[in-house]
């Protein structure tokens, strides 16, 4: 009976898959919780700097800092956050296809680009690309530090004080539930106000020391901070998507053996019938 060999072959070899794709599930989901409690940590401290350089933005000091300075666009940067790994569904599929619509329409204003690729899975794509990668970095693992992040932000920052780019946009996975993870292109140079009617009798500031030295420092924190949150939220949404896809996986599997076996048990059943039918005709002819 070879044609029931080989499904039964092929049966072990997807419970074999199932196996796999379970653990992989289970360890996306514990590594969940842990990656939800960075992203949420990480949240206050940048909403509330976020808050504080919308208020400068709109302020009128006697030092303007280049980060708050609109100018004509020549050339933009992008930082891109993606994942090392992937077996994460369609999370990098969905960010590679918004941001390459965002930086098409920038092409068609004749605007040039550089990119900043944090994640193994954006630099092997956009290497494909006729890009101009001027810095990146992979293997940040699962609980990123701003340690690692400071090389590729420094890069990118000093473009834009050299005015060797004209704005900065952060590309990131959102996390919005374990279901839902959106990708989200965002202006991060230079710095735009939030909430302006809430800022009309809080524009000025009295700076201590000087306004250049704690300007300086504010928004070189705030790039950080910004950066950092969206490493650590895109983390958590790879998590999230991986284990909905294993999920999926190990459901698919599910069905493929039940379809697998009904098929063995029809050859099974239709070999005993044939060799019923030979013993049978033997006799018969005996």
């Amino acid at each position: 009976m070879a044609v029931g060999k080989e499904i039964r072959t092929k049966i072990n070899s997807v419970k074999n898959t199932q196996k796999i794709t379970r653990a992989m599930q289970m360890v996306a989901a514990s590594k969940l919780r842990k990656t939800q409690d960075a992203m949420e940590a990480s949240r206050p401290y940048a909403e509330r700097i976020k808050n504080v350089i919308g208020h400068l933005s709109e302020s009128n000091p006697d030092y303007r800092h280049p980060f708050l300075e609109n100018r004509d666009v020549k050339r933009v940067g992008y930082i891109i956050v993606t994942s090392d790994r992937g077996l994460c569904g369609s999370l990098n599929v969905n960010l590679f296809r918004n941001v390459i619509n965002d930086m098409k329409s920038w092409q068609d204003q004749g605007v040039e680009i550089d990119i900043c690729i944090l994640g193994a899975k954006g630099l092997s794509f956009f290497k494909r690309l006729n890009l101009n990668i001027v810095a990146s970095v992979s293997d940040l693992g699962d609980s990123p530090k701003v340690s690692d992040l400071l090389g590729t932000i420094a890069v990118m920052t000093d473009e834009y004080k050299d005015k060797k780019i004209d704005r900065l946009f952060i590309v990131h996975n959102n996390f919005v539930n374990t279901m839902t993870q959106s990708p989200e292109v965002k202006t991060l140079i230079p710095v735009i106000a939030q909430d302006k009617e809430e800022l009309q009798d809080h524009w000025d500031y009295l700076y201590e020391p000087d306004a250049s030295e704690l300007l300086d420092s504010v928004l070189e924190r705030y790039i950080e901070s910004q950066v950092y949150r969206a490493a650590v939220e895109n983390v958590a949404c790879e998590m999230a998507s991986k284990m909905v896809a294993m999920k999926s996986a190990t459901d698919n599997a599910g069905k493929f053996i039940d379809q697998l076996q009904l098929v063995y048990n029809k050859a099974r059943q239709a070999a005993i019938t044939q060799e019923i039918s030979e013993i049978v005709g033997g006799a018969a002819a005996v």
